[in-house]
This record gives structure tokens, C-alpha cells and sequence, in this order.
């Protein structure tokens, strides 16, 4: 495959499989390859994957992946409780420090980036560039001590809450068919969360949230609305997708979404299949840009959280979908602000606007 085009990426959870592994193979497992999930530095480099929103994600104990459950015509998977903070915050450190140390042993192959120009620098060296996610703000006190310290570190994007409820909020369930208006929204603690992230430039991800809670996201944010890994509820209506309402805030904020390649949020009966066509992402991209314009889509994978289709297999294959874009017509302007423009655009906005 030729067709490499710089891809950045709204979402991967590729330090929560690493983190799995034995501590002294962890950072050889991503830097040299070890050819398990979806990525690691030479897949990477293959496939064009210039970086990222890496994920910090605290999963519950002896959760089975809700994923495994969503391979029936219907489903509702049930939620866990929420989780105590202080194992999640040692958690979300201990994540946090990995990626670090790849960054220190990468030999400049990845950058931990605060900024847009970071960013920019890195996909000119030719190194990937790691923006550091939470994925559910379990690890943050209601004082919000926590939040400084992050931020401190190198925070730069926050999801108030992955599915299950947590001090801030209420998440979305894994429920096929349904749309997302499916229980309370955000606190008080989670509304004061949105402002401070708005006031130390950290972007809040939209994804997981219900429609309370996006709209209470919305009626308090002085940033862009940003969804980094949803899709298109009227092509798939899983509760985990956005409606056409949302999609039109998000517009209008001059925000974007980043495509999910979990089959189970792309496929229209919600299955959970590898054997995905390539043409249900594009059926996704098509509405959204039909929404939002194409200056407001792009990729958030889910690598190394998800099954995605077969046809993209993990992140060398990225140069299926741009080819895929391609052969539909789609001119390389489009295709450069799906693959990465957009999203520098939008950070641009929400880093330093």
C-alpha cells in the first residue's frame, strides 16, 4: 500500500493493553513491535499514524469487555459501580508514567505534546505525537487537587466520564437499539469540572456522555464541542451515537467528531463483526460531513479498545480507508482534513482560544 497519508487520531487505549503486560516489556512491546493489538511504533510508522489522543482509562475490576457482549441483534450491557478513587488515581498515574517512559526511550520516535506547534514539530521529525487523555475522571477529587497535577504533567483532554457514573456524571450505556437520552447528566461537581478545563485549555471529550450531559457540556463550554470517538447515530442507532440534534451543536460550536471504528457503532445492527465493510465507515463519514461539514470529521479509531473491521485490521491499515476515500471521490484537501487537519484546527481553537 502507497497511499500514506499523515493520520492524526482522535482516540486509542493502547497504554491500557500495554499496562496489562509485565512492567519490564511494556515499553519494548510499543517501541520495537511486538505485533499484539493494534498498535505499536513500527505498525505505526507503516501505516502513516503520525499520533494522538492516548487514553488513560481505569477499568473495573473483573469487568468483562462490554464489546464481547454486543454480538446480538439487541443488547443492554449492564454498568459497573463507580470506582473508589485512590486505586484510580495510582491507576491513571501509573498509565501516565508509561507513557512517559516510552517518550524518554523512544529515542525522539514519540513526543508527549501540550500545543498545537508541538504537535506540527512532531509530524515534521517524523515522531508521533502522544497528547495525554482521561477517559473518565475517576482519578480526580472533588476538590479538584488532582486536576492541577494533571494538567501539570501534561493533560490536555478530558472525557468527564466513560460509561458508568463517577462523581461528574453520568455515562451513556452500551444499549443497541436506543438513542442516548438514558438517565441524569452532569453534576454540579462535573459542570465545575467543564469550567476549569475551559479556563486551563484542557478540552473535554464529549464521547460516553448522555444527552444530559452533553447538553449540560454545552450550555456551560466556551470551547468547541468535540466528540473524539462517536458516530453517526442515524446510520447506527446505538445509544453510543450521536443524534443529528447533538451533531448540529457541535456545528455550530465549530467543534468535530472523530469516526469510531468499533464495528459495534458502525454497523447498523450494532453487531459486534469484523467482517465490517469499509463502506459502513464511509456511510459515517458521508452523514457526519453531510452535518458538519468536512471541516469538522475525523479519525478516533478506538485502536487497541475495540474490534474494528477486518479490512483495516489495525493501525498499518489506515491506508485502506484514505485509499478506500480515494476510489469514492474524495480530493486530497478532503481527505488531508479528515486525516489530520481538522483536528489541528479544533485544538488550535480550544488550546489557545
Amino acid at each position: 500500500m502507497t497511499d500514506i497519508v499523515p493520520v492524526l487520531d482522535g482516540h486509542n487505549d493502547t497504554l491500557l493493553r500495554l499496562i496489562r503486560k509485565p512492567q519490564d516489556v511494556r515499553t519494548g512491546a510499543f517501541l520495537d513491535g511486538d505485533g499484539e493489538g493494534h498498535i505499536d511504533l513500527p505498525r505505526a510508522r507503516s501505516g502513516g499514524f503520525a499520533g494522538g489522543f492516548f487514553a488513560i482509562f481505569v477499568p473495573s475490576p473483573h469487568l468483562a469487555a462490554p464489546d464481547d457482549q454486543m454480538d446480538r441483534p439487541s443488547y443492554d450491557v449492564p454498568l459497573p459501580a463507580a470506582l473508589p478513587r485512590p486505586p484510580a488515581l495510582d491507576f491513571t498515574l501509573a498509565m501516565a508514567a508509561l507513557l512517559a517512559r516510552i517518550a524518554r526511550l523512544s529515542d525522539d520516535g514519540l513526543r508527549i505534546c501540550r500545543s498545537t506547534a508541538a504537535i506540527r514539530a512532531a509530524m515534521e521529525a517524523g515522531s508521533l505525537a502522544a497528547i495525554l487523555h482521561i477517559e473518565g475522571a475517576e482519578a480526580i477529587d472533588a476538590d479538584f487537587a488532582a486536576l492541577d497535577v494533571l494538567v501539570e504533567a501534561g493533560l490536555k483532554s478530558i472525557g468527564p466520564v466513560w460509561s458508568r457514573p463517577n462523581l461528574f456524571g453520568h455515562g451513556v450505556p452500551f444499549r443497541y437499539p436506543s438513542g442516548p437520552d438514558t438517565g441524569p447528566g452532569l453534576t454540579d461537581l462535573g459542570k465545575e469540572l467543564v469550567r476549569r478545563c475551559n479556563r486551563m485549555k484542557v478540552m473535554i471529550d464529549l464521547s460516553h456522555l448522555n444527552a444530559k450531559g452533553f447538553w449540560d457540556v454545552a450550555a456551560i463550554t466556551d470551547a468547541p464541542l468535540v466528540a473524539t470517538h462517536s458516530n453517526a447515530h442515524a446510520v447506527c442507532p446505538t445509544s453510543r451515537n450521536l443524534t443529528d440534534d447533538q451533531l448540529a451543536a457541535i456545528r455550530d460550536s465549530g467543534g468535530m467528531v472523530g469516526i469510531n471504528l468499533a464495528t459495534s457503532f458502525l454497523r447498523p445492527d450494532g453487531r459486534k463483526a469484523s467482517a465490517t465493510p469499509v463502506a459502513d465507515i464511509l456511510a459515517h463519514y458521508e452523514h457526519l460531513v453531510g452535518v458538519l461539514g468536512e471541516d469538522s470529521v475525523g479519525l478516533g479509531s478506538d485502536f487497541d479498545g475495540a474490534t474494528v473491521p477486518d479490512a483495516i485490521g489495525d493501525v498499518a491499515g489506515l491506508p485502506v480507508l484514505i485509499a478506500a476515500m480515494r476510489e469514492r471521490g474524495y480530493g486530497s484537501d478532503a481527505i488531508a482534513k479528515f486525516a489530520h487537519r481538522n483536528w489541528l484546527r479544533v485544538l488550535d481553537r480550544t488550546w489557545s482560544g
